[in-house]
Protein backbone atom coordinates (compact mmCIF):
# COMPACT_ATOMS: atom_id res chain seq x y z
CA UNK A 1 0.00 0.00 0.00
CA UNK A 2 2.68 2.22 0.71
CA UNK A 3 3.82 2.19 -2.65
CA UNK A 4 0.90 1.88 -4.87
CA UNK A 5 -0.37 5.58 -2.77
CA UNK A 6 3.01 6.90 -3.19
CA UNK A 7 3.00 6.02 -6.73
CA UNK A 8 0.02 7.34 -6.95
CA UNK A 9 0.78 10.75 -5.75
CA UNK A 10 4.05 11.02 -8.52
CA UNK A 11 1.50 10.02 -11.18
CA UNK A 12 -1.16 13.22 -9.63
CA UNK A 13 1.86 15.07 -9.83
CA UNK A 14 2.81 14.27 -13.61
CA UNK A 15 -0.80 14.79 -14.24
CA UNK A 16 -0.95 18.38 -13.29
CA UNK A 17 2.54 19.29 -15.00
CA UNK A 18 4.56 19.56 -11.63
CA UNK A 19 7.79 17.74 -11.29
CA UNK A 20 8.78 14.57 -8.76
CA UNK A 21 12.60 13.95 -8.95
CA UNK A 22 13.06 10.26 -9.88
CA UNK A 23 15.83 9.22 -7.83
CA UNK A 24 13.12 9.85 -4.23
CA UNK A 25 10.49 7.68 -6.17
CA UNK A 26 13.43 5.13 -6.68
CA UNK A 27 14.50 5.13 -3.11
CA UNK A 28 11.09 4.86 -1.53
CA UNK A 29 10.60 2.11 -3.39
CA UNK A 30 14.30 0.60 -3.11
CA UNK A 31 13.43 1.09 0.56
CA UNK A 32 10.11 -0.75 0.50
CA UNK A 33 11.75 -3.40 -0.89
CA UNK A 34 14.02 -3.92 1.49
CA UNK A 35 11.50 -3.53 4.28
CA UNK A 36 9.49 -6.50 2.82
CA UNK A 37 12.41 -8.60 2.06
CA UNK A 38 13.42 -8.19 5.63
CA UNK A 39 10.48 -8.84 7.38
CA UNK A 40 9.35 -11.76 5.16
CA UNK A 41 12.54 -13.24 3.52
CA UNK A 42 14.92 -15.72 4.38
CA UNK A 43 16.70 -13.40 7.08
CA UNK A 44 13.14 -13.34 9.03
CA UNK A 45 13.00 -17.35 8.79
CA UNK A 46 16.30 -17.49 10.32
CA UNK A 47 15.55 -14.73 13.02
CA UNK A 48 14.09 -16.91 15.42
CA UNK A 49 17.22 -19.14 15.52
CA UNK A 50 20.68 -17.13 14.39
CA UNK A 51 21.09 -14.03 16.67
CA UNK A 52 23.23 -12.69 14.04
CA UNK A 53 20.21 -12.82 11.46
CA UNK A 54 18.55 -11.36 14.24
CA UNK A 55 21.13 -8.57 14.70
CA UNK A 56 21.17 -8.02 10.55
CA UNK A 57 18.07 -7.69 9.99
CA UNK A 58 17.22 -5.19 13.37
CA UNK A 59 20.31 -3.22 11.90
CA UNK A 60 18.74 -3.16 8.88
CA UNK A 61 15.45 -1.95 10.11
CA UNK A 62 16.80 0.37 11.89
CA UNK A 63 19.24 1.81 9.53
CA UNK A 64 19.39 0.83 5.98
CA UNK A 65 15.94 0.96 5.27
CA UNK A 66 15.04 4.50 6.89
CA UNK A 67 18.27 5.82 4.73
CA UNK A 68 15.77 4.70 2.07
CA UNK A 69 12.94 5.83 2.82
CA UNK A 70 13.47 9.36 4.24
CA UNK A 71 14.72 10.71 1.19
CA UNK A 72 11.61 9.87 -0.70
CA UNK A 73 9.96 12.94 1.07
CA UNK A 74 6.77 10.86 1.49
CA UNK A 75 5.13 13.70 3.47
CA UNK A 76 6.11 16.81 0.98
CA UNK A 77 4.79 14.24 -1.43
CA UNK A 78 1.39 14.11 0.26
CA UNK A 79 1.11 17.68 0.78
CA UNK A 80 2.11 18.47 -2.89
CA UNK A 81 -0.51 15.59 -4.11
CA UNK A 82 -3.49 16.07 -1.75
CA UNK A 83 -5.84 18.45 -3.22
CA UNK A 84 -6.50 21.30 -0.36
CA UNK A 85 -10.04 21.70 0.61
CA UNK A 86 -11.99 25.33 0.46
CA UNK A 87 -14.85 24.15 2.52
CA UNK A 88 -13.43 24.75 5.90
CA UNK A 89 -13.59 21.10 6.18
CA UNK A 90 -10.51 18.95 7.25
CA UNK A 91 -9.16 16.57 4.24
CA UNK A 92 -6.04 14.42 3.92
CA UNK A 93 -3.71 17.37 3.21
CA UNK A 94 -5.39 19.38 6.43
CA UNK A 95 -5.02 16.23 8.78
CA UNK A 96 -1.00 15.70 7.50
CA UNK A 97 -0.30 19.31 8.32
CA UNK A 98 -2.10 19.06 11.40
CA UNK A 99 0.00 16.22 12.65
CA UNK A 100 2.89 17.78 11.35
CA UNK A 101 2.53 20.95 13.68
CA UNK A 102 1.48 19.00 16.97
CA UNK A 103 3.18 19.12 20.19
CA UNK A 104 3.47 15.16 19.63
CA UNK A 105 5.58 15.55 16.41
CA UNK A 106 7.44 18.65 18.23
CA UNK A 107 8.51 16.58 20.38
CA UNK A 108 9.57 12.70 18.43
CA UNK A 109 11.06 14.92 15.96
CA UNK A 110 13.49 16.67 18.01
CA UNK A 111 17.17 15.39 17.35
CA UNK A 112 18.12 15.05 21.00
CA UNK A 113 14.78 12.92 21.22
CA UNK A 114 15.40 11.00 18.46
CA UNK A 115 19.00 10.86 19.35
CA UNK A 116 18.24 9.39 22.84
CA UNK A 117 15.25 7.11 21.38
CA UNK A 118 17.46 5.59 18.75
CA UNK A 119 20.39 4.79 21.06
CA UNK A 120 18.51 3.97 24.59
CA UNK A 121 16.25 1.54 22.61
CA UNK A 122 19.29 -0.72 21.97
CA UNK A 123 19.92 -0.66 25.74
CA UNK A 124 16.20 -0.94 26.59
CA UNK A 125 15.75 -4.13 24.27
CA UNK A 126 18.79 -6.10 24.39
CA UNK A 127 19.31 -5.83 28.39
CA UNK A 128 16.13 -6.65 29.63
CA UNK A 129 13.28 -9.12 29.10
CA UNK A 130 11.86 -7.43 25.74
CA UNK A 131 14.47 -9.43 23.86
CA UNK A 132 13.17 -12.27 25.27
CA UNK A 133 8.91 -11.50 24.40
CA UNK A 134 10.60 -9.97 20.81
CA UNK A 135 12.17 -13.22 19.76
CA UNK A 136 9.62 -15.92 21.55
CA UNK A 137 6.40 -14.03 20.86
CA UNK A 138 4.87 -13.36 17.25
CA UNK A 139 3.08 -9.82 18.97
CA UNK A 140 6.53 -9.44 20.47
CA UNK A 141 8.71 -9.36 17.16
CA UNK A 142 5.86 -7.25 15.18
CA UNK A 143 6.47 -4.56 17.85
CA UNK A 144 10.42 -4.56 17.67
CA UNK A 145 10.08 -4.25 13.80
CA UNK A 146 7.66 -1.12 14.03
CA UNK A 147 9.45 0.19 16.98
CA UNK A 148 12.80 -0.10 15.43
CA UNK A 149 11.66 0.84 12.20
CA UNK A 150 9.85 3.99 13.80
CA UNK A 151 13.27 4.87 15.59
CA UNK A 152 15.23 4.11 13.06
CA UNK A 153 13.57 7.06 10.24
CA UNK A 154 12.79 9.69 12.90
CA UNK A 155 16.80 9.60 13.63
CA UNK A 156 17.25 9.59 10.07
CA UNK A 157 14.99 12.18 9.42
CA UNK A 158 16.58 14.36 12.18
CA UNK A 159 20.06 14.08 9.84
CA UNK A 160 18.77 14.01 6.12
CA UNK A 161 14.81 14.16 6.37
CA UNK A 162 13.88 17.08 4.25
CA UNK A 163 10.30 16.73 4.78
CA UNK A 164 8.28 19.73 6.79
CA UNK A 165 9.14 19.53 10.53
CA UNK A 166 9.33 21.78 13.67
CA UNK A 167 12.78 20.86 14.80
CA UNK A 168 15.79 21.16 12.21
CA UNK A 169 19.26 21.22 13.78
CA UNK A 170 22.04 23.20 12.17
CA UNK A 171 24.52 20.75 10.09
CA UNK A 172 27.14 20.66 12.48
CA UNK A 173 25.06 19.37 15.36
CA UNK A 174 23.39 17.06 12.89
CA UNK A 175 27.30 16.02 12.50
CA UNK A 176 28.11 15.68 15.97
CA UNK A 177 25.23 13.78 16.69
CA UNK A 178 25.81 11.02 13.63
CA UNK A 179 29.61 10.64 15.15
CA UNK A 180 27.99 10.61 18.66
CA UNK A 181 25.65 7.60 18.11
CA UNK A 182 28.30 5.51 15.40
CA UNK A 183 30.61 5.71 18.49
CA UNK A 184 28.08 4.52 20.43
CA UNK A 185 26.83 1.76 18.73
CA UNK A 186 30.31 0.27 18.56
CA UNK A 187 30.52 0.61 21.71
CA UNK A 188 27.21 -0.93 22.57
CA UNK A 189 28.55 -3.83 19.69
CA UNK A 190 31.34 -4.87 21.56
CA UNK A 191 28.74 -5.08 24.85
CA UNK A 192 27.35 -7.42 23.17
CA UNK A 193 29.90 -9.53 21.47
CA UNK A 194 31.36 -9.94 25.78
Amino acid sequence: FAVFFYLVGVWRLHKRGDKWPWYRTVLWVSGMALLFYITNGGINAYEMYLFSAHMGAHMTLGMMVPILLVPGAPVTLAMRAVEKRNDDSRGGREWILKAVHSGYANVISHPLFATVNFVGSLWLFYYTPLFDWATTNHIGHEWMVIHFLLTGYLFVFSLIGIDPAPNRAPFPIRLVTLFATMAFHAFFGLALVT
